[in-house]
């Protein structure tokens, strides 16, 4: 059984950040090549709310609580620790969203501003071909990305996973580092509080190869698809071995919140009854799991194909998580 896909660029991983760039209504920061974080500017309620905790902060270290307080004062000083966390926890969910292969800008727009209308920052994570055709540069970027969400401004925030077609694939480098080095990452993965998996690439590695075919140049579709099964028998113990390696990471993901899924029966790059057997055999392991299937539609083109029954199934998994409500302002 094969797995998830691809991505359009070779993007060189770096550690410079560029210059914030305003918009109307949200910055947009290169965190480095192929990863945009997107973020709505504080609003001045929420720039009150930080100058208040300051304020209370500064008070309690200069005027120690005492006994001889009154009750209602002490009263105070008990909810002051929840204040001082909310303010400083970068409050907002963080939604990673893991597109898919030649993902263009305005497609993209439409996913993230999804999100930020409901209250969340965007971590856009792009990848590339290279990511996939030879997997443990896939495991490099993947740790590179784990490190980016243990370090500001992320830290100890809220999670949120979206991934698209190839998405699926990067996202699963991320778990096998986390699956190896669960000292290190458990509470990393504890903080992500749902996963969104749309058009996943599950079955066969003629799966992957058709994806491979279907998405690079669908020209050449029969061409590629029998070019890339030759390289996966090549190089077999560098492709296809850690492929399967990589199912059975996902399989038993050590992310358990709950998990939505969108696909239908008439994707080439994936099986039903596959995606089907790994959806029942993570209700087993007692994950959440729900499903939004069409008979017809687009591979990773479901929110446009779909808009509405997209929207609203998307909107009704949020409401079930367990992180503050996110505004819906669709």
């Amino acid at each position: 059984m094969g797995n998830l896909v691809l991505s359009t660029r070779f993007f060189r991983t770096d550690a410079t950040t560029s210059e914030p760039i305003h918009s109307g209504r949200f910055v947009a920061r290169r965190m480095c090549n192929g990863i945009i974080y997107y973020y709505t500017p504080m609003t001045e309620a929420e720039h009150q709310t930080v100058s208040l905790v300051k304020d209370l902060k500064t008070t309690a270290t200069l005027c120690p609580i005492t006994s001889s307080l009154s009750s209602e004062t002490h009263s105070h000083t008990i909810i002051f620790p929840q204040m001082q966390s909310d303010a400083a926890s970068n409050s907002r969910p963080l939604l990673l969203f893991f597109s898919w292969l030649g993902a263009q800008p305005g497609a993209v727009a439409k996913y993230r501003d999804l999100y930020l209308d409901r209250g969340m920052d965007v971590l856009l994570i792009q990848s590339s071909i290279m990511h996939f055709l030879w997997p443990r540069w896939g495991l490099n970027y993947g740790l590179e990305i784990l490190n980016i969400l243990e370090e500001p401004p992320f830290t100890g925030r809220l999670l949120l996973v979206h991934a698209s077609s190839i998405g699926g694939y990067t996202f699963t480098q991320l778990l096998t580092h986390i699956a190896w080095q669960p000292k290190q990452y458990t509470g990393l993965a504890q903080r992500v509080k749902g996963h969104i998996y749309d058009s996943l690439v599950v079955g066969s590695l003629d799966h992957m190869a058709t994806g491979l075919g279907k998405t690079l140049v669908p020209r050449l579709e029969g061409f590629i698809k029998t070019t890339a099964m030759l390289y996966f028998w090549l190089f077999k113990s560098q492709t296809a071995d850690l492929y399967e390696s990589s199912i059975q990471v996902f399989y038993n993901s050590p992310v358990t919140s709950p998990a939505l899924f969108y696909f239908s029966e008439n994707d080439a790059m994936c099986s039903p009854a596959v995606l089907e057997k790994l959806m029942d055999f993570w209700r087993q392991r007692g994950v959440s799991v729900d499903s939004m299937t069409w008979k017809k539609s687009t591979h990773a083109a479901h929110l446009r194909c779909h808009p509405e029954e997209y929207v609203s199934t998307l909107q009704h998994f949020l409401n079930s998580l367990s992180f503050p409500s996110p505004k819906s302002s669709i």
